[in-house]
C-alpha cells in the first residue's frame, strides 16, 4: 500500500518538518502545500509541479493534510507559486495553498526516500496510457500511476477552422489549462493541451471525447498522450504556454504583451459559423469568456469589478481621438485622456472592470488607421480631470453623460452583442426611405470596398461586409450614429455572421 508507506515518515522526519512554514518567506526550491485533502496520493500533488519542471521529492504529511514538494530548480518554484497565485490551484474539487518553504531542499529518510522515488520516477516516466485514475482507492502502487496530464485532441470533419484559442475555451471548462501545442499530421489538425492535473485531463476527455465543436462537424477525438509535459518555446497561435507569458512568438511578430498574453486573442473562428450554436454550447459572444478568462488568467489581483482604466498606445496620433471613441463599442467610455508627452498614447476609464476587459481582449493587437494598438489595464484608478480654468488644449474629455452610451441600461441587450472587430457589420435603425444602394454608397464613401450586403426582413437591420476588418473598423468609427434623417440614426456594430 503505497500511500500509508510513503506517508509515514518516521518519527524524526515528522519533527524536522513541522509544516508550519512562516508566510511570505524567500524563494525557495521546496514549496510547502496546505489544506490537502484527506485522500490526496502523492501522484496528485507531484502532477501539480510537472508543468513548471522536474520534481526531485516529495514529503506528505498525512495527519496535517500538508505535503512538501521539492523541485529540481528554484526558477521552477518561483513560477509554480507565480502561477497558482493568480489561477488557485485545487485537488478534487477543494482549493489548496501553495508557499515557499523555510527548507532549502528535502532531506528525508532514506527508506521513505526510496519509495518517494519510486512515485516520482514513475510519474515522470513515460506514463501508461490506460491506467484508471485510483481516485477511490489508495492501492496506487509505483507501478501504475496517474494517467498523464496531457491530452492528444484530433479534429474529424474539419470544415470550420479550429484555433488555438478555441480550444482553450472549451477545455478551461475542466480546469486550468496551463499549456496547448497544435500541429496539422497525416493532414489532420492535432493538438496536446497540458493540464495542471491529470484528474482535470481525465474529467475532460469524459466529456468532450467524440462531441462536435460546432453542429454536425469538428469532432473531438481525444486520447492520453505519453508524454506527461509539454515543453513551449514560443507563445502564438501555433501554440502557447499560459504559465510562461514572457516567451517569445518565434516568427517574428512581437511577442504578445505579457498581461494580455493570457487573455486569449479574437475567436474568430467562432464568428465562422452561420447561426450554429454548438452542442458545446460555446457562447458565441465570445465576449463573455474572453472577459472570464481575463479575469481568470491574465491578471492577478484583477477582479472583474477591478481596473476600470485602460492604457492605449502606438495609437496613429492623427486620428487618436476617433479611435478612442470606438471604444464605446465595448462598454460605456466615461473619460478619455491623451497623454500630453506620450501623444499616440491615452488613458480611457470605461463604467467598470468587465467592459475595460472586454474592450482590452478584443481591441489589443488590433490595426486601426495603419497601426497596431496594444491595451493593457492602467495602474491608474480613475481618469482625473483637469482642475477649473486650467486650459489642457482638449486633451481630457468627460462623456459621463453622453447620448452615445449603448449600455446605459443594466443588463442591456447591447452586451449579448459584443464580438471582436469583423468583417462584416450589423446596422440598425435604419429609416424605411433609405436603400440598399444609399447605405453601399455611404459605406464605400469611408475609403474600403463593400464586399455583401443583406437586409433583414423588415428593412429595419441589415448585414454589410467590408474587404477587411480594418475597413470595417473604419466604417463603425465613421459612420455609427450617423443621421440618416428621419430623426434615424444609425447604429453600427460588429456581426458574428457572415453573408
Amino acid at each position: 500500500n503505497m500511500s500509508s508507506m510513503v506517508v509515514t515518515a518516521n518519527g524524526n522526519d515528522n519533527k524536522k518538518f513541522k509544516g508550519d512554514d512562516k508566510m511570505d518567506g524567500a524563494p525557495s526550491r521546496v514549496l510547502h502545500i496546505r489544506k490537502l485533502p484527506g485522500e490526496v496520493t502523492e501522484t496528485e500533488v507531484i502532477a501539480l509541479g510537472l508543468p513548471f519542471g522536474k520534481v526531485t521529492n516529495i514529503l506528505m504529511l498525512k495527519g496535517k493534510n500538508q505535503a512538501f514538494l521539492e523541485l529540481a530548480t528554484e526558477e521552477a518554484a518561483i513560477t509554480m507559486v507565480n502561477y497558482y497565485s493568480a489561477v488557485t490551484p485545487h485537488l478534487r474539487n477543494q482549493p489548496i495553498y501553495i508557499q515557499y518553504s523555510n527548507h532549502k531542499e528535502l532531506k528525508t529518510d532514506n527508506t521513505l526516500n526510496q519509495r518517494a522515488q519510486a512515485v516520482l520516477q514513475a510519474v515522470t516516466a513515460v506514463q501508461a496510457t490506460n491506467a484508471p485514475i485510483s481516485g477511490t482507492t489508495v492501492s496506487e502502487s509505483a507501478v501504475t500511476p496517474a494517467q498523464s496530464p496531457v491530452l492528444r485532441i484530433i479534429i474529424d470533419n474539419m470544415y470550420y477552422p479550429v484555433t488555438l484559442d478555441v480550444l482553450h475555451q472549451i477545455f478551461s471548462k475542466f480546469g486550468a489549462v496551463l499549456k496547448i501545442i497544435t500541429f496539422t499530421k497525416n493532414n489532420q489538425f492535432q493538438a496536446l493541451l497540458q493540464y495542471g492535473d491529470p484528474v482535470n485531463a481525465q474529467q475532460a476527455k469524459l466529456a468532450l471525447d467524440g462531441q462536435n465543436i460546432y453542429n454536425a462537424c469538428c469532432t473531438l477525438r481525444i486520447d492520453f498522450s505519453k508524454l506527461v509535459n509539454l515543453n513551449v518555446k514560443y507563445n502564438n497561435d501555433k501554440s502557447r504556454d499560459y504559465t510562461r507569458p514572457d516567451l517569445p512568438s518565434g516568427d517574428g511578430q512581437p511577442a504578445l504583451d505579457p498581461a494580455i498574453a493570457a487573455a486569449f486573442a479574437k475567436e474568430t473562428s467562432l464568428l465562422a459559423v452561420p447561426g450554429a450554436l454548438s452542442p458545446l454550447a460555446i457562447p458565441n459572444a465570445a465576449a463573455a469568456a474572453a472577459a472570464a478568462a481575463a479575469g481568470r488568467v491574465g491578471m492577478p489581483g484583477v477582479s472583474a469589478g477591478g481596473n476600470t482604466v485602460l492604457l492605449v498606445s502606438n495609437l496613429n496620433e492623427e486620428v487618436s481621438k476617433t479611435i478612442l471613441l470606438f471604444f464605446c463599442v465595448y462598454g460605456d467610455v466615461q473619460r478619455v485622456k491623451i497623454l500630453y508627452n506620450k501623444k499616440d498614447s491615452a488613458l480611457i476609464q470605461m463604467a467598470d472592470g468587465n467592459q475595460s476587459q472586454l474592450a482590452m481582449s478584443h481591441l489589443n493587437g488590433q490595426k486601426m488607421y495603419g497601426k497596431i494598438i496594444r491595451v493593457t489595464l492602467s495602474k491608474h484608478q480613475t481618469v482625473q480631470l483637469p482642475r477649473e480654468g486650467l486650459d489642457d488644449q482638449g486633451l481630457t474629455k468627460d462623456f459621463g453623460n453622453s447620448p452615445l452610451h449603448r449600455f446605459k441600461k443594466p443588463g442591456s441587450k447591447n452586451f449579448q452583442n459584443i464580438f471582436p472587430p469583423s468583417a462584416t457589420l450589423h446596422l440598425s435603425n435604419i429609416p424605411p426611405s433609405v436603400a440598399e444602394e444609399d447605405l453601399r454608397t455611404l459605406f464605400a464613401n469611408t475609403g474600403g470596398t463593400v464586399k455583401a450586403f443583406k437586409f433583414f426582413q423588415d428593412h429595419k437591420m441589415a448585414l454589410l461586409q467590408m474587404s477587411t476588418v480594418e475597413e470595417a473598423i473604419q466604417a463603425l468609427i465613421d459612420l455609427h450614429n450617423y443621421n440618416l434623417g428621419e430623426n434615424h440614426h444609425l447604429r453600427v456594430s460588429f456581426s458574428k455572421s457572415t453573408i
